[in-house]
């Protein structure tokens, strides 16, 4: 069981070809821009869709209609807090959780002095969107992966985010880490809970932690260092990596 989703492939459109699936790209925008949302026939971008096949659109203009549409204002802005509809702006158009309080409050103060559109588009339009995904390339959950620039600080927020990621995130309207941003504390990494409410045999498992780190007295060389910990010793571990300054690259059941 993979607790980090360690082998996200994005999609990208690498050249336009006469028998090229732009479905699949249409699919995965789709997906990962309304959050698994269930897509009614009546809901497609026909438009957006027409010109994103003749070349009119690229991925990027696409992602984009779909975060202007009512479509996605009607399932993460009308009836979500601020916050949620920070936290879902953020996990659609960059692939990660909000970093800070910080970063939260200037979203807010965008939307609320220049709009809904504004707000859309700085995600879009940010220098972070196009070293993550650039033009042609939808985005996706960062990972080790497939993305470095995701910083530490964010695994765990980013995680608690995509927990459960064949969920629809419409599943609730209400903001999963409004706390932990406001007081600047880490989120805690909360693991799958079975039926009865209780994790079997979880006591019996253990884990590898894969994680990089400077190298003393060097800006530029990291070392991979691998640990393997059981259950109970998993938060304190990811606790003191973080201390130490490493970045957690995947969490996976052995």
């Amino acid at each position: 069981m993979s607790l980090w989703m360690t082998d996200v492939q994005p999609t990208e459109l690498r050249d336009r070809q006469p028998d090229q699936d732009f479905d699949i790209i249409i699919r995965t925008a789709y997906k990962q821009v309304l959050g698994n949302a269930y897509l009614l026939e009546c809901d497609r971008l026909e438009t957006a869709e027409s010109l994103f096949r003749n070349g009119d659109l690229t991925v990027r203009g696409f992602v984009r209609a779909i975060g202007q549409s009512e479509l996605y204002r009607s399932l993460f802005f009308d009836n979500s807090s601020q916050y949620r509809f920070i936290e879902m702006n953020c996990k659609h158009f960059l692939g990660r959780a909000p970093l800070d309080q910080a970063e939260v409050s200037e979203h807010v103060q965008r939307y609320n002095n220049l709009g809904y559109e504004a707000e859309i588009d700085s995600y879009i339009d940010s220098d972070e969107y196009t070293n993550a995904f650039g033009e042609n390339t939808v985005p996706c959950p960062r990972t080790e992966s497939n993305q470095r620039t995701l910083l530490n600080i964010g695994f765990n927020r980013t995680y608690a985010l995509y927990r459960g990621y064949a969920s629809s995130d419409t599943t609730t309207n209400k903001a999963k880490l409004i706390s932990d941003l406001a007081a600047n504390k880490p989120t805690a990494i909360i693991f799958p809970k079975g039926r009865g409410g209780g994790t079997p045999g979880v006591n019996n498992k253990r884990f590898c932690i894969k994680a990089t780190k400077a190298s003393i007295g060097s800006l530029n060389r990291f070392s991979n260092q691998t640990y393997n910990v059981d259950y109970d010793q998993l938060n304190a571990k990811i606790k003191s990596l973080h201390r130490m300054g490493a970045k957690i690259t995947s969490i996976t059941e052995i």
